[in-house]
């Protein structure tokens, strides 16, 4: 066993909110609890007892009505929390209404914008009179294509204080990859910017929105917010109005109490055998999971500033926005992280003294290849945790941060998914750090890593990630998914029961996790997971292309999306033909799922009933051998993907 590169001390192990959180159990509940393993356990085999002690240590402002906490909780899916309370999302995370700032917005262009709790508070109230005056009620959808500034945490705060369903696309999708999303969900209103920076870039999100509305019969408003220029030209976009002629100024915010499980939020998967599913989030298990993950796991306090690099169409914005309901200050950047220059999070974190930093593993890998050393150019002495997720933390990136960013920080590299809209695993204030390894599995989560049969596996034996009881963030189920059989097939077919997460993890001997990655072939570039099939339905409408596959290939610490091409008869895949399979792709996904590498094969391998094989693909190019070879009508097609020259560099 190797030694941590880190241990809290014991006056912070003492001072943390985790701590504090165990000696409240002690005291209102009963239960002795000495350690986070002993917590841990405890808040597993007493779901109850463990999710009444959170909402109660971290005030969660609501109605409980009767005692009962769990219904069928032996039903995974089909449980149910907290049955006859009642509350607001928005309410618990606007609950101050002082003048100490709630949002900081740095953009890349230079701008920036500040807003108080109390000014947060106004504006929300502003646009709930909007929404309201518009017929936006229960239920509805209200959808941002937008940028990652302070009108997308609003728009999302007056949704959610009527009761109404918010879901978010950040502007970089083209209009296919939106209309894949908000075409099924069908909003009534959408929030979306003039335009966007990037990289140094003036991005322009009019034209595309034209496109979005004339595909969105339902919408009874659009609301533009100017960002490139301050009065942008909306003729094209009918009777669409600016962000600040919206809504009406001056109204007392009512914030509708509602059922624990009303419908918060849509978010998406990954689209990999066909259009995105739509996965619908209840209010009270994500306010409670988020709760528990912030200040048990993060120990995030009211004095604190948190920061997380992500863009609205990643979950990661909706977990750094629950951070409101603690109080803390929470920092919002849009564009790129090395626009101007490496520096630019780290000037920010500096100027804000932030506390909690949170990135992806791939920026701290770019960071370290760039030269850059934080601890020797700013002033981090505030900072106290640094978190990753989006893919597996490589060891050195371990080392990277304890050297080159900050000696005395808990660095939690973090998992779980838009699925959960939350974590299977995470740090722990309370627990040391070693290289390479995830401290814990979240409390609460019964976290086992299972064999191809269902069997548990113990420490340093990978395989299948699974939750075996029920936690509150579980999905309500998919939209329009009436009688929840694709909600069954995605995550509970594989074993009775449980959940079936698709990573690929063992524990260590430390009782941390390792996660090596998906365990299907769900493209995973950058920590964004990206659906094949949204690549197909780009490649397959150009008419030189036969058919497609697509695989991730693991490439340098991270995931690069490699495209092999059946090409027509007479079709030769030169330059031209890439450079236009590559624009085409970006102009209607994002540019994430530009491909690294396109190569021309003969024939791709399918299956007897002729669905392509992505994850034989997979292993072919990684040099693994093949499952079931039995059930593919053209196995010699493999032979065309081994030992490629395209993939060495």
């Amino acid at each position: 066993m190797t030694d941590p590169l880190w241990t809290p001390s014991a006056e912070r192990i003492d001072a943390s909110r985790c701590t504090q959180f165990m000696r409240h159990i002690e005291r209102h509940d009963g239960a002795q609890i000495g350690n986070f393993a002993e917590l841990h356990r405890f808040s597993v085999q007493q779901p109850e007892r463990f999710w009444t002690s959170v909402w109660e240590f971290c005030d969660v402002r609501a109605e409980r009505r009767g005692e009962r906490v769990l219904v069928h909780g032996d039903r995974m899916p089909g449980a149910r929390w907290f049955p006859g309370s009642r509350l607001n999302f928005a309410e618990n995370l606007l609950r101050w209404r002082d003048d100490r700032p709630a949002l900081q917005f740095v953009g890349e262009a230079g701008h920036t914008l500040s807003l108080s709790h109390a000014e947060l508070h106004a504006e929300v109230a502003r646009i709930a009179a909007g929404l309201r005056a518009a017929g936006v009620g229960p239920g509805d959808r209200v959808a941002a294509f937008m940028p990652n500034r302070p009108e997308t945490v609003i728009m999302m705060l007056a949704a959610a204080s009527l009761g109404a369903v918010f879901s978010s696309c950040s502007p970089d999708f083209g209009v296919n990859g939106v209309l894949d999303r908000f075409g099924q969900i069908e909003p009534k209103i959408l929030l979306c910017c003039d335009g966007y920076f990037y990289g140094g870039k003036r991005l322009d999100c009019l034209k595309p929105v034209a496109g979005i509305m004339a595909e969105l019969p339902g919408l009874a408003r659009v609301i533009v917010v100017p960002y490139l220029d301050e009065q942008p030209d909306l003729s094209a976009l009918g009777d669409a109005v600016t962000w600040q002629a919206f809504g009406e100024a001056g109204v007392e915010l009512e914030f509708a109490q509602l059922p624990f499980d009303h419908p918060l939020y849509i978010m998406y998967s990954s689209g990999t055998t066909g259009v995105p599913k739509c996965i619908l989030h209840g209010a009270g298990g994500t306010l409670l999971q988020h709760l528990k993950e912030l200040v048990l796991h993060t120990d995030l306090r009211r004095d604190d500033t948190i920061f997380y690099f992500t863009t609205c169409g990643w979950m990661m914005w909706n977990w750094l926005v629950s951070s409101l309901a603690v109080g803390a200050q929470v920092v919002l950047f849009d564009g790129s992280p090395f626009s101007p220059t490496p520096r630019v999070l780290w000037d920010m974190a500096e100027r804000y003294r932030v506390c909690v930093f949170g990135t992806s593993a791939k920026y701290l890998a770019a960071l370290e290849k760039a030269g850059e050393k934080p601890r020797e150019s700013h002033d981090l002495s505030h900072l106290r945790a640094i978190l990753s997720t989006g893919s597996p933390l490589l060891p050195t990136s371990y080392d990277y941060v304890y050297r080159d960013i900050h000696p005395d920080v808990q660095l939690a590299s973090i998992s779980g998914g838009t699925d959960i809209i939350s974590c299977f695993a995470l740090g722990s204030p309370l627990l040391p750090v070693h290289r390479g390894e995830l401290q814990t599995p979240g409390l609460g989560m019964a976290v086992e890593i299972f064999d191809d049969d269902g069997a548990r596996l113990p420490p340093g034996q990978a395989g299948e990630l699974v939750c075996t009881r029920p936690f509150p963030s579980m999905p309500l189920g998919f939209w329009k998914d009436t009688d929840g059989r694709r909600y069954h097939e995605a995550y509970f077919a594989r074993f009775d029961n449980t959940w079936c997460h698709g990573d690929w993890a063992e524990f260590t001997p430390h009782g941390g996790l390792v996660i090596h990655g998906r365990s299907d072939a769900t493209l995973n570039p950058g920590g964004v997971r990206i659906g094949t099939a949204e690549i197909y339905r780009q490649v397959e409408k150009l008419p030189e292309i036969a058919e497609s596959i697509v695989v991730g290939q693991d490439w340098q610490g991270d995931v690069r999306v490699i495209l092999f091409v059946r090409l027509q008869p007479d079709v030769v895949l030169d330059e031209a033909l890439q450079a236009r399979i590559r624009q085409h792709i970006r102009d209607n996904t994002t540019p994430r799922h530009v491909p690294a590498r396109i190569i021309a094969v003969p024939d791709i391998p399918r299956t007897i009933s002729g669905k392509i094989v992505e994850l034989a693909v997979r292993n072919v190019i990684h040099g693994r051998p093949v499952k079931n070879i039995d059930a593919l009508a053209n196995p010699d097609a493999l032979a065309h993907f081994r030992d490629l020259t395209a993939l060495r560099d």
